[in-house]
């Protein structure tokens, strides 16, 4: 039966329902989803051993063997039966044993000859190679040289999601036409999407492997260009009302504002209402480090859009960030008498609608809430400014919703701000957000403390868990972050493993990372009188708000999460941050987690853990160690790493639909930037609406992509 991209997992042969509920909790639903469930690293099976080599070695490898005697199968006493047969090569002979597989007296013949993998080990006084993977050699197809390894979940195994991607390969009915027409792949000297699609998967060797990662670079490359050309093709032709308020409004402001503003938020307020006061829409970011006091600076803008006589709403990634929001600028704005209205997903229907009529009428002022602003049904009467909070959590199509919800009686279109506290280096940020303004808060607010910062290895262990014991004792909160959910335990990668890169990934190192379960669970184990909680960016939106909201009141000691909390709520009692494996992590994301802490009056703390002995990861965390400047961190972390770790920081993990970089990287790729800006600048100019033939893949491509980042 023949698959299309559109086809459903489950008509996968071999996906029944156990499995397909598997893989949706990997975020795979249909045949596109799975053919795009890309290897995160490869097996390298090209380099074969002899069975003396691979004794010596003690660990898996690849091995050319013929079957030297005939398999026999013996059941044993706990019911499982054994198969096994002997092997041999040029520097002798070991044992291949299977359990509860006596099919395979069928597939292994004396004289044939098999790729084996595995480990060899001493089994009392013969070599012996358990359940070792096999392929014949001199198959109807050439033997891989690099075995995908893919990113799973409980339930599905590698050899299962290799077993179901290769089915899907070998039934799809042809690959949807490539999104890149065939004029530009050819200047860009690049393969075609079915080329690097079935290459990704099933790489024939290095060559093709480089072929398909090079394919997938300049996709990502191109749609990104493409994606930032239309958009500000659609601004340059819309027309903003000015919003502008006398210096009697502006004095009241100020004096109601319970503290002195520095000279970098005047400053850059200066610059917010210069931009209102145009009739073209503006489009600023307001970048400024974890504690520089973005939101006033926001909040001054709400403040004029508002007495100009029109509503604004600001839209933050989650809600307990959106009822923080809520709580602080009402306190603010009732003083001035501007109605507050708080919209979020958990809200009763009832409460909804309410906000909905308060929103569409215009008795709601200022707004602010979640992606429940741009759900349908949504109206807002006289929209003059829309604000989002963590600027990067959104795609464009997502900030295009929320300017879309206006009123039909006008074309006048809302102003747009927008915030982030990762630090961005001006010259990136102007490639990265070439369609918006960008003012830079380079100063914090006086008293605010520095955060004292150590790196450690396992040896200090027995200290840290003494000082986090005496944190949660004296009152104080403890965030501590992993770098994995939990930890996968497929034997399959009980080897070194080959990133999409070429670069080896070490299995030593793989495993020694420290899994929020497995922290979790010691933790609960040995210190029952503390309050403790996890975080995974897995569990619904309801799950994280209800575990942020309940450590922000203080019924968690200590929380141990993934980088979920780097955007997170004000805990002004929580004074140490904890990151294991702090060497996965770039320091620009380091800086963001260690902005949770040091929010309150209390002396505060973050301890990186690493036990790696690379000296550029010791110079770079050294680095992070001896400032506090979240610019210079940031180009610290492009020039001792690169952009790879530093794009993590601005929601860089893969997702299908989501405009992200897995194989690109806008630094290291300036050349392959270059062409495909201009190539997308070029066929947009040519053709805005992409309505020629030879552009419908590609306007389906971002229709994909916007229908995904709405959803």
């Amino acid at each position: 039966m023949p698959l299309y991209f559109s086809s459903p997992v489950s008509a996968v042969a071999g996906v029944g329902p156990a499995k397909a509920a598997a893989l949706k909790t990997l975020g795979i639903n249909s045949v596109y989803d799975l053919l795009h469930h890309f290897p995160r690293a490869y097996q390298n099976r090209k380099d074969v051993k002899t069975l003396c080599e691979a004794a010596l070695s003690g660990e898996k490898c690849a091995l050319v063997l013929s079957v030297g005697s005939t398999p026999q199968t013996a059941l044993l006493k706990n019911r499982k039966t054994l198969t096994k047969f002997t092997v041999f090569d040029e520097s002798g002979s070991c044992t291949v044993t299977f359990f509860n597989q006596g099919y395979l007296k069928s597939v292994f013949n004396v004289g044939d000859v098999f790729r084996f993998f595995g480990k060899v080990e001493r089994f009392r006084s013969t070599w012996q190679l358990s359940s070792p993977d096999y392929e014949p050699l001199g198959g109807v197809r050439p033997l891989c040289d690099f075995y995908p390894i893919y990113p799973l979940t409980s339930g599905i195994s590698q050899k299962v999601m290799q077993n179901i991607i290769g089915t899907a390969l070998a039934a799809l009915d042809g690959v949807p036409l490539d999104p890149i027409p065939e004029k530009i792949r050819n200047r860009a000297n690049i393969c075609s999407y079915a080329e690097a699609l079935y290459s990704i998967h099933r790489p024939k060797n290095i060559e093709s492997l480089a072929k398909a990662r090079e394919y997938f670079m300049f996709e990502e490359l191109f749609l990104f260009s493409a994606e930032i050309v239309r958009s500000k093709q659609n601004i340059s032709t819309k027309e903003a009302l000015p919003l502008s308020v006398t210096r009697a409004d502006m004095k009241r402001f100020f004096e109601t504002i319970p503290f002195k503003l520095t000279a970098a938020q005047t400053r850059v307020i200066t610059e917010i209402s210069a931009d209102l006061k145009k009739s073209v829409p503006m489009h600023r970011l307001i970048q400024g480090d974890v504690g520089s006091g973005k939101t006033i600076c926001a909040a001054s803008a709400a403040y004029i859009c508002i007495k100009s006589g029109f509503q604004c709403a600001i839209m933050a990634p989650t809600e307990i960030l959106a009822r923080q929001h809520y709580s602080d600028l009402c306190a603010l704005f009732e003083k001035l008498e501007i109605k507050c209205q708080l919209l979020v997903g958990s809200m009763s229907a009832a409460k909804k609608r309410e906000a909905h009529e308060k929103c569409a009428s215009g008795e709601a002022q200022l707004i602010i809430g979640t992606h429940a602003l741009i759900a349908e049904g949504v109206r807002f009467c006289n929209p003059g400014l829309f604000i989002t909070d963590e600027q990067h959590r959104f795609g464009i199509a997502q900030r295009s919703a929320l300017s879309d919800k206006k009123s039909e009686m006008t074309h006048f279109v809302p102003h747009t701000l927008a915030m982030t506290a990762t630090p961005i280096p001006r010259t990136l940020a102007l490639v990265l957000l070439s369609d918006i303004d960008i003012s830079i808060i380079d100063e914090l607010p006086p008293g605010r403390k520095k955060v004292s910062t150590f790196l450690v290895d396992e040896s200090y262990r027995t200290r840290l868990e003494g000082f986090i014991c005496k944190q949660c004792s004296e009152g104080k909160q403890v965030y501590i972050v992993c770098p994995a959910i939990e930890n996968s335990g497929d034997e399959e990668e009980d080897c070194d493993l080959m990133s999409l890169d070429g670069s080896v990934i070490s299995r030593k190192e793989e495993l020694k990372l420290k899994s929020v379960f497995d922290c979790y669970t010691d933790f609960t184990a040995r210190f029952p009188e503390i309050k403790f909680a996890y975080l995974h960016g897995k569990m619904s939106g309801r799950e994280k708000d209800k575990i942020m909201s309940d450590f922000a009141a203080g019924k968690i000691s200590v929380l141990i999460s993934t980088t979920v909390i780097e955007v997170g709520v004000n805990v002004p009692n929580s004074t140490l941050m904890v990151i294991e494996n702090a060497e996965r992590f770039g320091l620009s994301q380091l800086h963001q987690l260690r902005g949770r802490v040091g929010r309150g009056e209390a002396k505060s703390w973050c301890i990186l853990i690493s036990d790696s002995e690379k000296e550029e990861v010791k110079q770079r965390l050294d680095a992070f160690c001896k400032t506090n400047d979240g610019f210079e961190i940031a180009r610290a972390d492009l020039a001792l790493r690169g952009p790879g770790d530093f794009f993590a920081a601005l929601g860089r993990e893969r997702q299908h639909g989501k405009l992200s970089f897995r194989f690109a990287s806008l630094c290291d790729n300036n050349d392959m930037l270059s062409l495909a800006f201009a190539e997308a600048t070029a066929l947009i100019e040519d053709d805005p609406s992409l309505e020629k033939k030879e552009n419908e893949c590609l306007r389906d491509a971002l229709s994909q992509l916007s229908e995904n980042n709405l959803a």
